[in-house]
């Protein structure tokens, strides 16, 4: 494999690139000067894999309904296996229109008007988003804050319940906090899921992108006593920068609920679209793997230098980063909100960013800034908020 050049500063304005196209209406922050560190999608070109899987179908020139789904569904299968030692049954896979999709239709499939979805928060924005459109009630659960990082607090957590919630959401890896959840916590979602029969949707989406040293991802399927009620969700989407595809899977191993959920999907008319069938499946790879692994070495280092800057600007504190490529800043200690922050960040430093409160409870405060993009840009990056923010120092 040529090595991927994750260094190449490709111009993406223009492009209908959300990140890059759309910060200045939102954030007032131009492509022309601005850096966009908000949406969660990369900078970088995905493996020639997947390249050349799409030039192979446009060589072709037809595209026809996709049948004989065989070696995606292997693929997948490939991939879980030895990269994280879970054994998946193909006949639990369902492709949705990415996981967002997915976490909306296990909301519709798993519970009803009314009720209550747990989310551990601050946590990403689009499930509060599609919970609420859902008519359903977001009960959230607030992660303390300890030594610097996030953990879970379920001493706390069954006074917070009203007795209406139906299924939790996990995130895990966790955004916006970049925590891989250990064993023994991933063992108390488990028991309180249990306790108060819940269904747990686990979102593990960012399960590839782990920094080198930090502790391994654990699948939650591979949790005993969950298995009855566990919907696992990932995707090549996030991993391999795909993310327009639209492509993700939803893994149900209990065939009681995945028997409601295909239900759901047929009566629905949810099919996958042939472009993200064939990039996951080139995706999911020796290659691809070994992209990732390049990839993860290259976050690692954008990684250090950013928190190095940050953290040396007084009241400043980024948080340790586990897993993803976004950094969660604090900010609180140098007297700001998310507002107040965010005005310095994208008026000063014109830096386009995610802000603490759109995550929920816990996130006033905090913004959260996208790593993965050429080393260049994330050296200017800090330069501009060392700048922004020189009164402090």
């Amino acid at each position: 494999m040529t090595p991927p050049n994750f260094d190449e500063l490709i111009d993406r304005v223009g492009t209908h690139s959300a990140k890059w196209d759309k910060m200045e209406a939102i954030y007032g922050v131009s492509p022309k000067d601005g850096i966009a560190m908000w949406v969660a999608d990369m900078d970088f070109r995905p493996p020639a894999c997947v390249q050349k899987a799409v030039e192979d179908m446009a060589a072709h020139g037809l595209y026809g309904y996709y049948g004989d789904d065989g070696d995606y569904l292997s693929s997948i299968c490939w991939w879980m296996q030895e990269r994280h030692g879970w054994q998946v049954d193909p006949d639990a896979i369902f492709t949705t229109h990415g996981l967002v999709n997915g976490t909306a239709l296990c909301v519709d499939t798993f519970t009803d008007p009314g009720d209550a979805v747990i989310l551990f928060t601050p946590v990403y924005h689009a499930f509060h988003r599609v919970i609420r459109a859902a008519g359903r009630e977001v009960r959230e659960l607030p992660l303390a804050l300890t030594g610097g990082r996030y953990e879970m607090d379920f001493d706390a957590y069954d006074d917070l319940l009203s007795g209406t919630e139906k299924m939790i959401v996990l995130c895990s890896p966790h955004n916006p906090g970049g925590r891989v959840w250990s064993r023994p916590e991933l063992e108390a979602v488990a028991a309180f899921a249990r306790k108060h029969d819940l269904i747990l949707v686990s979102d593990e989406i960012h399960q590839d992108i782990v920094m080198p040293g930090a502790p391994r991802h654990i699948p939650m399927a591979l949790i005993d006593g969950v298995s009855d009620r566990l919907v696992m969700m990932n995707a090549s989407t996030k991993t391999f920068n795909i993310a327009g595809t639209h492509s993700g899977n939803v893994i149900v191993p209990d065939p009681n609920l995945r028997a409601r959920f295909a239900a759901r999907m047929a009566g629905l008319g949810i099919s996958p679209n042939s472009f993200g069938i064939e990039m996951a499946r080139a995706a999911y790879s020796p290659e691809g793997a070994a992209w990732v692994d390049a990839l993860n070495d290259y976050l690692d280092a954008n990684r250090r230098i950013f928190d190095d800057a940050i953290n040396a600007i007084p009241g400043l504190t980024s948080m340790p980063l586990e897993a993803t490529y976004l950094a969660w800043v604090d900010f609180r200690d140098a007297g700001f909100n998310s507002a107040e922050a965010a005005a310095r960040v994208e008026k000063d430093a014109r830096i386009a960013v995610n802000h603490g409160p759109s995550f929920g409870l816990g996130g006033d405060g905090f913004l959260r800034f996208n790593l993965a993009t050429p080393r260049a840009r994330v050296e200017e990056a800090v330069r501009r908020m060392q700048a922004a923010f020189s009164d402090l120092q």
